[in-house]
């Protein structure tokens, strides 16, 4: 195997692994960074693209979270690849927390009493997969209790995105025009002296 490890992991050592990546945890945030700004699109195109990806990660659809991001970002005239990253927004770690944010904001404009209520059965409907009943005291609200979460962080993610891409983009353009000068002065200064 070429990228093998000389000595392999030991136990310990993969298990702390799990909860504590050897190259920390600011590297895959990074990478993503660097990814979105380096992608050959307009600055328009990836802020639309990425702020789909993360509207789509507010609804409750885990499954079709990629999907519902290229939809919205063809919409937009957004980069599809941009909105497919946007979705890591909705991970193991956050999608309780998006759940639980937007079933009570949902809760709350449908005119219900956060936190109260009547008690409800998940297991039961999930065992019985009886999606119409899960709808009404699930499903609703949380597709309603997504579309301000959605709307905020995605105008959000969008202005920022837009503005650093844009920015990015312009200091690469100018790198590379200076590069190009350079290499064009060495070949003028070569012929020259011949």
């Amino acid at each position: 195997m070429l990228f093998r490890r000389r000595k392999p992991a030991g136990l310990l050592e993969k298990l702390r692994g799990l909860f504590w990546p050897r190259k920390g945890f600011r590297r895959p945030f990074r990478y993503l960074g660097m990814r979105v700004l380096r992608l050959a699109a307009s600055p328009h195109a990836v802020a639309a693209g990425l702020a789909a990806g993360v509207v789509s990660s507010w609804t409750p659809f885990i499954g079709f979270h990629v999907i519902l991001a290229i939809v919205i970002a063809y919409l937009t005239a957004g980069n599809l690849l941009a909105a497919a990253l946007g979705t890591a927004l909705a991970n193991p770690l956050t999608v309780p927390f998006i759940w639980a944010i937007t079933w009570e904001i949902g809760t709350l404009m449908l005119g219900g009493t956060p936190g109260g209520g009547k008690h409800i059965d998940l297991h039961d409907l999930f065992e019985r997969l009886d999606i119409w009943q899960l709808w009404g005291p699930v499903l609703k609200p949380m597709v309603i209790g997504a579309l301000p979460p959605a709307a905020i962080s995605g105008l959000l993610i969008y202005g920022v995105t837009y503005y650093l891409v844009r920015g990015f983009q312009k200091r690469r353009h100018a790198r590379l025009a200076a590069r190009a000068r350079l290499r064009l002065n060495d070949a003028l200064s070569g012929m020259a002296s011949v």
